[in-house]
Order: structure tokens, then sequence, then C-alpha cells
């Protein structure tokens, strides 16, 4: 029953005008360790789900052939030279392996790493979601039961190109401006230059959410659209803090490559190229953990 005042008149209460704000989430390193967590507790389950993109990735993308480590450090070791010159040659090399990486050797061969990707990211996230909600599943499980999402998930994907375009449209202006010499006054590049990061800022701004929608999309019943206004939903008025955590993923991803990397190149180039690969194949599974733990944590609050 409601309140009544002295007077007689039935107390009304006033609702706050401010919604509640939204509980703070876990850091970045928590979610790194919740993520890595997952994969050591299942590290047999996803160690095949591994083996086989590994295996698929030789076969029908990369074959046996890889790029001459030991040629191409060489070669910038004669450009470098004093106490730094091995180190900058190991990181000229590193670079060109991570520009390599995932460029087939023709357009079929493209095509074959796109769908692997695809097909792996499908059976990842499946399993992840299984083994969070503690069901045992098998590897072939992974694969028969997690791709039947295929349709919307690539949907997902098509919006989120498309929200990529700002960012890429920016990029070609400003290198179009600048190796053509159209700004030459330092407030001429500050200016293209501030473009460039506003236009970035806002495909960053829609992936903030889109990202979520590809997890979203592959539940039961889930349509696209269904699947973005829900990734919308999850990251309101958190979006910021959610984006600095999703930025966070790739430059540790870049550190954790460059600190293995870098002693392989040095020491073991005959193999460095290899190790590469082994890294391109668990750093999906790392990605995907990382990812859907941070969904995770946006679904419990």
């Amino acid at each position: 029953m409601p309140k009544v005042t002295k007077k007689g008149r039935p107390k009304t209460t006033v609702k706050s005008a401010n919604p509640k704000r939204p509980v703070k989430l876990i850091s970045v390193w928590q979610l790194s360790k919740k993520g890595l967590i997952t994969i050591r507790q299942h590290k047999q389950l996803f160690g095949g789900i591994i083996l086989i993109n590994g295996i698929l990735t030789v076969i029908l993308v990369q074959g046996l052939a890889s790029t001459n480590v030991g040629s191409l450090k060489a070669q910038f070791d004669q450009a470098f030279s004093g106490h730094f010159g091995q180190l900058a040659s190991s990181l000229s090399v590193f670079a060109i392996l991570i520009g390599s990486s995932g460029n087939g050797s023709s357009g079929t061969a493209g095509a074959y790493q796109f769908f692997l990707t695809l097909i792996t990211s499908l059976a990842i996230i499946w399993t992840l979601r299984q083994v969070q909600n503690g069901t045992l599943v098998r590897i072939r499980d992974s694969y028969y039961k997690g791709i039947y999402p295929l349709v919307p998930f690539v949907l997902v994907l098509i919006v989120i190109g498309l929200q990529l375009l700002p960012l890429l449209i920016g990029a070609a202006l400003y290198n179009l401006v600048m190796t053509n010499g159209i700004a030459v006054m330092v407030i001429e590049k500050i200016i293209w230059a501030l473009l460039f990061f506003a236009l970035a800022l806002l495909s960053l701004y829609m992936l903030s959410s889109s990202l979520f929608a590809l997890y979203i999309v592959t539940l039961p019943d889930m349509t696209p659209i269904k699947a973005l206004r829900s990734a919308r939903g999850l990251v309101r008025n958190r979006r910021w803090s959610v984006l600095r955590k999703i930025l966070f993923l790739p430059l540790a991803l870049l550190i954790g490559a460059a600190i293995i990397m870098l002693p392989a190149i040095i020491w073991l180039a005959a193999i460095a190229p290899w190790i590469f690969f082994l890294l391109t194949m668990f750093g999906l599974v790392v990605v995907h953990s990382y990812m859907y733990s941070l969904y995770r944590e946006l679904l419990n609050e």
C-alpha cells in the first residue's frame, strides 16, 4: 500500500532521473587471466582445434614453403650496425612476418584462409560457451555443432566490414595527402591528421559493440539484427571502457609475439617461421577466449 502523509494524501515516490550506473568491469589483466585459465583447463580440446586448423592451413593455404628468415636477417644486418643493430634487424624481420601472415600465395589460397578462419572461429566460440557452462564436449562436436550459424555470422561480419569504411577512407585520404605533398604547412597536416583520427574513432566506436554481436549471433534462433541490437545494449553507458579493453588485446598479442619471436629470429632462424605459424594458430584461440570472457562479464552485470 502507498504511504499516507499527515494530510491524508498518498505519498508518491519520485524515481531518480539518472539511470543506474553500470558496475565497473574487471581489469584487462583479470580478463586475460580468465581467458588463459579457460584455455589451460581444456588444453587438449583447444589444442585439437589448433592442430586441425594448422594442418588444414598448411595443406590448403601455406604449403611447406616458408619465409627465409635467415636470408632476410642477413640483409638487414648489413643495413643496421652498432649495439642495437641485431635487435633492429630482428624487429624488421618480425614486421615482415606480421605483414605476410594470412596472405595466401594466390587468390584461391586467400579464400581458403578466410573460410578456415570462419569455421575455426565458430568452433572455438561454440566450445567456449559449452566449457564455461560446464558441459563436456569433444573436438568433433566443436565442428559438427558449432558451425551451424555460419550465415548469420558472415552477415554480422559484413556489417563490421561496413563499419570499418570510415577508418579505411580516412587512412586512404591521409596517405594520399601526405605522399603527394597536398598538405604542406603544419596546420594543414594537423587538420588532415585530426580528420583521420575522427574517422578512425567513428569506426572504433561502432566496432566496440558490433564485435560482441559475433558471439551473440551464434546463439540458437538469433538473427543478425537482434544480435547487433543486443550488442549495443551490452555496452550502453560504458562503450569507451569496453573499447579500451578491446584495444588492449592486439597490443598485448603484439608484445607477447615479439618477446617470443625476437630471440627465435636471432638464434633459431631456421625454424622461426614455423614458431610464428604456431603463434598465429594459438593467437586465434586467445583472441576469442579474451573477447568471450569480456562478453560474459558484460552479460553478468
